[in-house]
């Protein structure tokens, strides 16, 4: 197909594929003439759970469009854009499961976000926090607030809630690049990763 002006990406839902919309790319790898992007989602049409991870193998036959639908270039794609996309039902069992892409469309750039890891001390659900301990200096602590956006991810790549998480898990936390002057900094976090 060498016209795309009338492909239609969302055709009318099968069996065979997986529609998602407003998912977030966590991780992009590549491998000789094949890009493989990780995605978590919590709006899926055809995935049997609407809230997951998988990762999307991205060849020369997946169409990749920016926000205006121009067709880019896999390598156009970066951790943290927001995506609509469309993807076979046929997924392998590995965790996160793995899908040929069909098609990809950035619905959103990278906001501006910095990666904090280290180890939570305290997990407060009542008060929408947690705190987390960077190194072993305590005036390393960062007190990341949870909003209803916030993304948390268990060790598996799945959504979860703030109930899960106990102290002492080590977690990635992508937050914003602002801090309150207090003690401890205090900042939104947008994506919380648990990574063991």
């Amino acid at each position: 197909m060498d016209n795309f002006d009338n492909f239609n990406p969302f055709p009318t839902p099968n069996r065979n594929m997986n529609r998602v919309f407003s998912a977030i790319i966590r991780e992009i790898s590549r491998e000789r003439n094949t890009t493989f992007v990780t995605i978590s989602y919590n709006n899926c049409i055809g995935c049997g759970s609407s809230s997951g991870s998988v990762r999307l193998v991205v060849n020369q036959d997946t169409i990749i469009q920016d926000e205006r639908g121009r067709n880019i270039r896999a390598g156009e794609l970066e951790r943290g854009m927001a995506v609509d996309a469309s993807f076979s039902s046929a997924m392998t069992r590995s965790i996160p499961p793995q899908a040929q892409a069909f098609f990809i469309q950035i619905t959103r750039r990278t906001n501006q976000t910095v990666t904090t890891t280290g180890r939570m001390i305290e997990v407060n659900a009542r008060g929408n926090y947690i705190l987390v301990l960077r190194n072993q200096n305590p005036s390393s602590i960062i007190r990341f607030n949870i909003s209803p956006n916030t993304v948390i991810l268990d060790l598996f790549g799945r959504r979860t809630g703030l109930s899960t998480l106990r102290a002492g898990f080590r977690v990635r936390v992508e937050h914003a690049t602002f801090m309150t002057a207090s003690i401890p900094p205090q900042t939104t976090a947008f994506t919380i990763q648990v990574i063991r």
